[in-house]
């Protein structure tokens, strides 16, 4: 029995090896190999029609800026589509009165971004430009970031994912500081790693630019809280990866709603954690079988859970691998739960000196354990309660008004 309890640690302490080394690899090459360029200036004497498309559940709130911004980017010949999905507000009034052109849909048997995004693309097709690109309602879009994502998606012929952060106001509690550090690591530093081993990233879901041949291709109809990620893993498996452009921003907030950040968290982690569960295996199938190198890339990525679920893991592998060696089972699991702790802290150590500072001062870096401890209770409920994949709109209300950090941020130097 302790010959079979000695392999099982061992077996699992491996599994759990493989996203930390993938982890690794991405934030190490990040940060110490050379950025590869990936963008194509874009010109100002021709660009292609592009439509902006802008799914909307109930975001009439804060649509108007949203739109505003991207307007002040357009040029003539140029289309900004709002869908207004299965709205109880006045979305769809807010966003015609800003200038936009806009749809309605309502069918509440059909829940989700992926049906809006499909609604919208349906519409395009009657006059379709060249490139669609998708911002979310609740976004900034820096400066020259739409002409950026139209040069280089029409120059490469492959979907482009903009550099989409998330902030919290400065004044805000650290736990959303860890968040947004958390943030920046998942879509900077990790990207950047692969983008610099040229290989693809993952779709993002928002500030995504495609061809117009290839977004009318792909089925977008379906519920699925992670559409982004599967999005671009359908358009790997036809052999056009998405492709990281930094130099593109697109920015947004961290809703203050203790409610509305918990649901957002729990709808991101639930369906990220799902589809390792179930989507990694046929995948990994496929781009071993096809020799899809774009495909295993982002498979082994995608194995990579949320941050807060790795530290989780490892560090619970770590003491029942020590308690286990204590009572006289084999060491080896706690030596490569060992190697795997160490290569996590590392990894987050060296991340944090380079794109976290300015959000997590050196005093307040102990901070990360406390905001994984605080997410127990959310992985609890993961693993023993089922919930629906809807489009539920985060909840952002608050009613103090603290400064936020708008525009993209450049590389921490």
């Amino acid at each position: 029995m302790a010959l079979f309890f000695s392999y099982f640690l061992v077996f699992v302490a491996i599994v759990l090896a493989m996203p930390v080394f993938i982890f690794f690899i991405e934030i190490v090459a990040g940060l110490l190999l050379p950025a590869r360029e990936t963008t194509f200036r874009s010109r100002k004497d021709f660009r292609q029609r592009i439509a902006i498309l802008v799914p909307a559940h109930n975001e009439s709130a804060g649509l108007r800026p949203t739109l505003e911004n991207i307007k002040a980017q357009l040029r003539a010949g140029d289309r900004l589509l709002v869908v207004a999905d299965n709205c109880s507000d006045d979305t769809a009034a807010v966003a015609t009165v800003a200038g936009a052109e806009t749809i309605v849909r309502n069918d509440p048997t059909r829940l989700g971004k992926g049906y809006a995004l499909d609604f919208g693309i349906r519409h395009l097709d009657f006059d379709p430009p060249a490139i669609v690109i998708v911002i979310d309602a609740d976004c900034s879009v820096a400066e020259g970031a739409i002409d950026q994502l139209a040069t280089t998606c029409e120059a490469t012929h492959r979907p482009v994912q903009a550099l989409n952060l998330m902030t919290a106001p400065d004044e805000s509690p650290i736990k959303y500081h860890v968040a947004e550090f958390a943030w920046r690591v998942k879509n900077w530093v990790r990207p950047s790693g692969l983008n610099a081993l040229n290989l693809p990233c993952q779709l993002m879901g928002t500030g995504m630019a495609f061809p117009w041949e290839l977004i009318r291709s792909v089925n977008l109809a379906h519920g699925s809280t992670v559409e982004d990620v599967r999005l671009g893993l359908d358009f790997a498996q036809a052999g056009r990866p998405p492709l990281f452009c930094p130099s593109a921003g697109v920015m947004s907030h961290f809703p203050w709603s203790v409610e509305g950040a918990k649901s957002q968290r729990k709808r991101w982690e639930e369906g990220h954690l799902r589809m390792i569960l179930t989507a990694v295996p046929p995948l990994l199938y496929n781009a071993i079988r096809r020799g899809n190198l774009g495909l295993l890339a982002l498979t082994f990525d995608l194995v990579v859970p949320p941050l807060s679920v790795l530290v989780v893991l490892v560090t619970g592998m770590f003491f029942v691998a020590g308690t286990a060696a204590m009572l006289g089972i084999s060491p080896t699991a706690l030596f490569v739960s060992t190697a795997c702790l160490v290569a996590l802290v590392v990894a987050v150590f060296l991340a944090w000196i380079k794109y976290g500072r300015d959000v997590i001062p050196s005093n307040k870096i102990f901070s990360i354990a406390a905001y994984v401890l605080a997410k127990l209770p959310l992985y609890r409920q993961l693993l023993f309660r089922k919930t629906a994949p809807l489009w539920i709109r985060t909840d952002r209300s608050d009613t103090r008004v603290l400064p936020a950090k708008t525009a993209a941020q450049p590389p921490i130097e």
